[in-house]
């Protein structure tokens, strides 16, 4: 699998709110990495587990990614989102740096991200 098809099933995964395709984009002992100053979600099960409880409460989902970085088998990606979350709208911006099995799984995912009140598009020349 291409990273480009890896990240528009992850963006379907989100929209539809489908915890079991993104548990399925992922190796069976990857980690996913949420927050650097938390314990990492370890295990497709964990990452399962941990969509399903994040993403129940979002609605009209739109993700939108910058142009990724390749280096072997590392990505880095902006993304932007705007979402409902609980009804109210927020966006968040944040970042991907992925690393990826030779069979087109992810093997570990961190992401770092920045959460303000209301819909806000990116900035003129975002993610180019």
């Amino acid at each position: 699998m291409k990273y480009d098809e890896w990240l528009e099933r992850y963006r379907k995964a989100w929209i539809e709110r489908d915890a079991d395709l993104a548990g399925s984009l992922f190796t069976e002992d990857a980690i996913y990495r949420e927050q650097p100053f938390q314990k990492p979600f370890v295990g497709r099960d964990a990452i399962r587990q941990y969509w399903h409880a994040v993403t129940r409460n979002q609605s009209a989902i739109e993700l939108t990614y910058g142009a990724p970085v390749s280096a072997g088998h590392r990505v880095a990606v902006e993304w932007w989102a705007n979402l409902l979350n609980d009804g109210k709208p927020i966006t968040l911006a944040g970042e991907f740096l992925l690393t990826f099995d030779g069979g087109g799984q992810c093997r570990e995912l961190r992401e770092y991200w920045v959460l303000t009140e209301g819909r806000v598009p990116p900035p003129d020349g975002w993610g180019a």
